[in-house]
């Protein structure tokens, strides 16, 4: 049976029709069509309208409701994916693989606009910088890997690590040093990095985007004494009444409120890599990644990215350490539902092409959801 378009809709790429979102407020005329709920389009349409600038305007405007995806960018021949994806594999799971196919070719929709970086070196310099401080190079095994804070990153640096011979094992004791026997893209010059992005394999991990900073925010102001000082207390004087002129500010009492309040204040671009969007740190329109794994299925992903590199096959990804707290959907209900509705209307649209391009639902935090 071939498979529909409304299929790909139903692997989580966006809510069930009627379905509650975060209500945008309309910006312009009055005579705008107005709906009851706003329903999100599949990722596919949702990435075009990013890309042709009118995404904000059209959710305003209520004009995203009841639009169909696309049909599926392809190669002309008419072939059946999942029939694709059961020869290619036959142990692979198709839920996976289907969410691989939604993404690449959003991301190649989207990209394939005039005003999006086509490549590495129509990034500007800051651009560049970041991405390239970012992607993380095994000579040994032929890979690129483009690491995002509070994405496992630091397991996946520690299997680098055991890939080169730096470390003995996954399980190695020791405090992790995140730049220690590591080579970074922007250690190459610009011939070494073209080679590399040409031959290489190349790999990123994604997140929920509010789950990714929430797990930011319990981590950097709840736990390490350093980000309190020089983050935590400036955010406090910032944002928190009568504590402007204060100097002796501990900063690890910082609520989740007043850090969404700092993350409206702050340059994308610029922003500390523990929160800045997953689209700046990686520039998936500058590079085209091979495969795109997710936290939320992170052990099959790291285990096909482990076969594909070439891996000893009894190289097994590490388990999370025993002292990591998980967000869980009730945490992450807990704290979305703390702050006021506005601010989070309002911050959306710095992580709008994270939740669009790698598939992740825009959270629903109406006053129905959070009394729940």
């Amino acid at each position: 049976m071939p498979v529909r378009k409304q299929e790909f809709v139903k692997k989580g790429v966006g809510g069930p029709r009627g379905s509650s979102v975060i209500n945008f407020r309309p910006l312009v005329s009055a005579t705008s069509p107005r709906r009851s709920s706003a329903v999100l389009p599949s990722v596919l349409t949702f990435a075009v309208i990013v890309a042709s600038g009118g995404l904000l305007l059209m959710i305003e405007k209520g004009m995203l409701n009841n639009m169909e995806t696309p049909p599926p960018r392809g190669n002309g021949k008419n072939v059946n994916y999942l029939q694709q994806v059961r020869h290619h594999d036959s142990n692979a799971d198709v839920e996976s693989q289907i969410m691989q196919e939604i993404r690449n070719r959003t991301i190649r929709s989207m990209c394939s606009q005039k005003n999006m970086p086509h490549n590495v070196w129509s990034l500007n310099a800051l651009q560049r910088k970041t991405l390239l401080q970012h992607i993380l190079v095994s000579e040994e095994h032929h890979f690129l890997y483009c690491y995002v804070p509070k994405v496992a990153c630091s397991n996946w640096k520690r299997m680098l690590k055991v890939l080169s011979g730096a470390l003995p094992g996954v399980d190695a004791k020791g405090k992790m040093d995140h730049r220690a026997d590591l080579l970074f893209l922007s250690d190459l010059q610009p011939e070494q990095i073209r080679h590399r992005l040409r031959h290489y394999y190349k790999f990123m991990f994604v997140r929920e985007p509010m789950a990714r900073l929430l797990s930011a925010y319990r981590n950097k102001f709840g736990e390490i004494e350093s980000y309190q000082k020089k983050y935590g207390a400036e955010i406090i004087r910032r944002y928190r009444k009568g504590r402007a002129k204060d100097t002796n500010i501990a900063g690890d009492d910082v609520t989740f409120t007043e850090f969404v309040r700092y993350l409206l204040d702050e340059e994308s671009e610029r922003m500390n890599e523990h929160w800045m969007p997953m689209y700046n740190l990686c520039q998936p329109c500058a590079i085209t990644y091979d495969f795109i794994g997710s936290y939320e299925r992170l052990e099959d992903d790291a285990a096909h990215v482990l076969e594909k590199v070439g891996a000893p096959p009894h190289l097994r990804f590490p388990e999370r350490q025993s002292w990591y707290k998980p967000v869980t959907k009730e945490t992450l209900h807990y704290y979305l539902c703390g702050v006021p509705q506005k601010l989070l209307r309002e911050l959306l649209p710095k992580y709008i092409l994270d939740f669009s391009l790698f598939g992740y639902s825009l959270p629903n935090t109406t006053a129905e959801y959070c009394r729940h």
